[in-house]
């Protein structure tokens, strides 16, 4: 398997995302790599108590910031697109504990016009699902990438919608 760690200074813009930035001290710092023979985008993790919901959970809301950012990768990684969340839906099948290690695995996994859709899915360290999402993700134009994420330039020019 060959993974590609995705880092957002690669895309020429500065961000200080609650979940992927590195450099975010009150954020979750989690890495986020393209696997090219899963064609999917995967983070593995392990989250500690200042993340819990429950004193032994991690919080729901957290766990889908999780889930957001991996098929919001997907859209880049996987579909050579920029892109934000227009809608998700989400099941919580087992809960996900603080010093346990999980998987996010995300896909893209159908496009309509400017739209995106993708799904992701934390797993356990026994592959069992806990936590399934599936969202709809909105292209942007230029106009949305400028107020989002800032000027876009050449070659990322074209991860932009009409």
């Amino acid at each position: 398997m060959t993974r590609t760690r995705l880092r957002n200074e690669r895309w020429g813009f500065e961000s200080n995302c609650f979940v992927c930035e590195p450099t975010n001290a009150a954020g979750l710092r989690l890495p986020f790599d393209h696997d090219d023979e899963l064609d999917a985008v995967v983070c593995d993790f392990e989250l500690d108590d200042r993340f819990s919901g429950a004193p032994l959970y991690v919080h729901g809301g957290v766990t889908l910031a999780v889930l957001d950012e991996a098929m919001a990768w997907a859209t880049i990684a996987l579909a050579s697109r920029f892109a934000m969340t227009v809608e998700t839906t989400s099941r919580f099948l087992r809960p996900v504990k603080v010093h346990k290690p999980y998987t996010c695995t995300a896909r893209v996994v159908g496009a309509e016009g400017d739209r995106l859709r993708t799904t992701a899915v934390v797993t356990d360290r026994f592959a069992n699902a806990c936590v399934e999402a599936e969202a709809t993700f909105q292209v942007f134009s230029e106009a949305q990438a400028i107020d989002g994420i800032g000027e876009v330039t050449g070659d990322d020019a074209r991860f932009l919608g009409d």
